[in-house]
């Protein structure tokens, strides 16, 4: 990539950031709750065309529901990113604005951390449970903050780093993508009867656009974090997650605040014991906020190492002119 294109490249992440920052998700008419209605449209056409009724046929249909889900919004993005000279600036900062959700993260974390730090636990597990899909209501105080950590960390992967390696990779369009790529294995990736055989394609090609992004947010929580315990902590436990990509993510940025997470949690009435995540204290209100802090950071710190390369290459033209 020529310094140029690599300059250009840190100007638009950073207008995405600042309008991520200054405007967070759209309020009203957001694209991807139209994408929801389109998703669950397309799954019921396929599910219809193809009659599947046994392992294969289902896969089958989850594949092709994928590929009409996603494929031709990433196309469209890709023409409109060439329909004009200019085009490419106005498609790409606003495609990099909508696929990331780091505001709303910071709000989330912060309608969880407030009410918690001042004692009102009801709210507390009302709002923590509209971001994660453990059953909360039991939840005492450090459940609660547990739980939000966990989020926070896993969720700078989805909602920040990830959208950012992927634009860095492919614009706009490469940002689209993955945010809609995440959202069919939100809404398909889940191991039930309905979805065991028909979302596998979407779950693992999630699994396979996050597995760089995710090792590379685990290492940038160790750079910015405790950097020797968050490595360790990486290493010997996220082996032991069922996900490839949240075990790294979660282990690192726990060990890279120093607080010990995992363990038991209630999913749909049943309790699952997870492995440990982190070392240290007990997770509190203080640990939701640190965890923001690292994603805030870490965000910023890929922003200059993109400006940084493309300042460097400059100047390496400038000198061999």
């Amino acid at each position: 990539m020529s310094s140029s294109l690599l300059l250009i490249l840190a100007l638009k992440m950073a207008a995405g950031l600042l309008a991520d920052r200054a405007f967070g998700e759209v309020r009203r008419f957001h694209p991807l709750v139209g994408f929801g209605r389109w998703a669950g449209w397309v799954e019921r056409g396929c599910r219809r065309l193809l009659h599947a009724s046994n392992e294969t046929g289902t896969r089958i249909a989850g594949v092709l529901a994928w590929a009409l889900a996603v494929l031709p919004w990433a196309g469209i993005a890709l023409w409109l990113r060439d329909a004009h000279p200019h085009a490419h600036w106005v498609v790409d900062v606003g495609l990099l604005y909508l696929a990331l959700g780091g505001r709303s993260l910071v709000e989330h974390a912060q309608a969880i951390a407030v009410p918690l730090a001042a004692g009102d636990l009801d709210e507390a597990r009302t709002r923590v449970g509209w971001i994660v899909s453990r059953d909360t209501r039991e939840l005492d105080a450090e459940g609660v903050a547990k739980a939000a950590t966990e989020s926070v960390l896993e969720n700078g992967n989805d909602a920040v780093f990830g959208a950012l390696f992927w634009f860095v990779l492919g614009g706009g369009a490469g940002a689209l993508l993955f945010r809609l790529a995440n959202t069919l294995d939100a809404m398909w990736g889940y191991r039930t009867p309905r979805y065991l055989q028909f979302g596998w394609a979407a779950a693992r090609i999630d699994d396979v656009l996050n597995f760089v992004p995710a090792r590379l947010t685990a290492l940038t929580y160790a750079l910015l974090g405790r950097t020797r315990r968050a490595l360790a902590c990486w290493r010997r436990q996220a082996p032991g997650w069922d996900s490839p990509n949240a075990g790294p993510v979660m282990a690192a940025g726990a060990g890279a605040i120093g607080v010990r997470l995992g363990g038991a949690a209630i999913y749909h009435g049943r309790e699952e014991v997870r492995p440990a995540l982190g070392e240290g204290r007990a997770p509190d209100g203080a640990s939701i906020i640190a965890a923001v802090a690292l994603v805030r950071r870490g965000a910023g710190l890929w922003l200059c190492l993109v400006a940084a390369l493309g300042v460097a290459a400059t100047l390496a033209g400038v000198g061999n002119a």
